[in-house]
């Protein structure tokens, strides 16, 4: 029997296939190269392999693109007609749930094979990324907690590991220790991305912008080279920029490596929306890149396949001033509830609240933004997406206040932000703002500013 890099048998597979199979799975570990055509050659090179099939149809899958269905879909039908072990079932079982909108029953299935099977390192990539679009940071660590007794140095994709758990850890706050293994896990891989994101979290997390800057620009040709992650980590390193008030370097940032391509790939157009609307809130004219960002957007107007994917297209749609695109995502989200499905509740209880705030935002009715985003303050986790992405609407939010005279909003925020993150200059400016320290005070913001 062929077997995988990690010990795990592959039904239908060739000594050949199963090398490219290989590959492929460490492509998708460090986020580089194009996973999708070197699976395709190790379908072609066996094409009764069911685990390359699954493995095609997880990519397609994990994209968040309701364009990837079909293929996902025509991955499953052939693969479902294949010989194939009790495991290999499961992960078709899995991929059946998701291409049906079942993500939870889906990431369930991907648990079972890993209580069974520790080292199968595709259930533990494709579990760890549905666990980060679900919002689940307990999961993100936890998972990984699960499986880290089976995997060491010796096993090929231990660095990927690492960076999983570590960004696991980093979700749940413990960032000392997600900081030491993520490191850890770069030293081991520097094509790692996934990896250097996580460190990227920690210190975006904690204001420590100077050394967010100097980790992401000591490793470029690490993280950027071929990477289809790379969009998200420059946006990480506009942010940082951002953060510092050093607007030139964020627009430069995105006019480069973050737009430059004009890609239409959902994951890099969340970022896109996600900096340019923080930008917005800043009060920065960002010209006509709203107007490009909208019309990429546009083919996806309808999917209402993944609410985070609708929510970001929306602050396009607002932010060029496109009402009938706006019209048109209200509508798809709206029709999306009662169908059934994981992103049925997604949308219901967080998308909907969210995007009315957003809308409400745009109009200048800043009480009603308000009145929207504080009841799901505690449950955003489910949108999905990380910390760092979700703090658009704690900014959404703080702003909303100062704008509507909440004074005492205001500063209850702001002094929560500065508990967060007291060295960051806008956690100093949202206190200045809010009358809580001067306007030209330049020390940093004390913990204990506010007590």
């Amino acid at each position: 029997m062929v077997r995988d890099a990690q010990g795990n048998a592959l039904t239908g597979a060739t000594t050949e296939a199963a090398w490219l199979y290989d590959q492929a799975v460490h492509e998708l570990q460090c986020y580089i190269n194009d996973p999708v055509a070197t699976v395709d050659a190790a379908i072609a090179a066996s094409p009764e392999f069911v685990m390359a099939h699954v493995l095609r149809a997880q990519l397609h899958l994990l994209g968040t693109e309701a364009a990837g269905l079909p293929a996902a879909r025509d991955s499953l039908e052939t693969a479902a007609a294949l010989p194939a072990d009790e495991r290999e079932r499961t992960h078709l079982a899995a991929i059946r749930d998701f291409v049906t909108g079942d993500f939870f029953g889906g990431r369930e299935k991907l648990e079972d094979i890993l209580i069974a099977h520790p080292r199968d390192a595709l259930a533990l990539q494709a579990a760890h990324l549905w666990d980060f679009y679900l919002g689940d940071s307990r999961n993100l660590r936890d998972r990984i907690a699960r499986v880290i007794y089976a995997w060491n140095t010796s096993v090929p994709g231990y660095h990927a590991v690492l960076g999983m758990y570590a960004f696991g850890l980093e979700e749940c706050g413990d960032y000392a220790r997600a900081e030491a293994l993520e490191r850890e896990a770069v030293a081991l891989n520097d094509r790692d991305g996934w990896a250097q994101h996580a460190v990227a979290h920690v210190l975006e997390m904690q204001g420590r912008t100077a050394e967010g800057i100097a980790w992401m620009r000591g490793n470029v040709a690490g993280w950027a080279t071929e990477s289809f992650f790379a969009v998200h980590n420059w946006w990480h390193l506009a942010l940082y920029h951002l953060d510092r008030g050093e607007i030139d370097q964020v627009l430069a940032l995105y006019d480069g490596p973050i737009r430059g391509k004009r890609s239409t790939v959902i994951l890099d157009l969340i970022d896109a929306s996600a900096l340019l609307w923080r930008l917005y809130l800043r009060g920065i004219d960002v010209g006509t890149r709203w107007n490009e960002l909208a019309e990429a957007w546009s083919p996806m107007a309808t999917d209402a396949f993944y609410v985070f994917n609708d929510c970001h297209a929306l602050m396009a749609f607002l932010g060029a001033g496109r009402r009938d695109l706006v019209e048109t995502v209200f509508d798809a989200m709206v029709r999306r509830v009662g169908k059934g499905g994981t992103n049925d509740a997604m949308t219901r209880d967080v998308g909907l609240p969210v995007a009315r705030a957003l809308h409400a935002f745009d109009r200048g009715d800043y009480r009603q933004t308000i009145t929207l985003l504080r009841p799901v303050r505690a449950t955003d986790y489910r949108f999905g997406g990380s910390h760092a992405q979700r703090d658009l609407l704690d900014l959404t939010l703080v702003e909303a206040a100062l704008r509507s005279g909440d004074h005492a909003l205001a500063r209850a925020l702001a002094s929560e932000r500065i508990e967060a993150k007291p060295m960051s200059p806008v956690a100093r400016l949202f206190a200045a703002r809010a009358g809580m320290i001067a306007a030209d005070d330049r020390a940093p913001v004390a913990a204990g500013l506010a007590r």
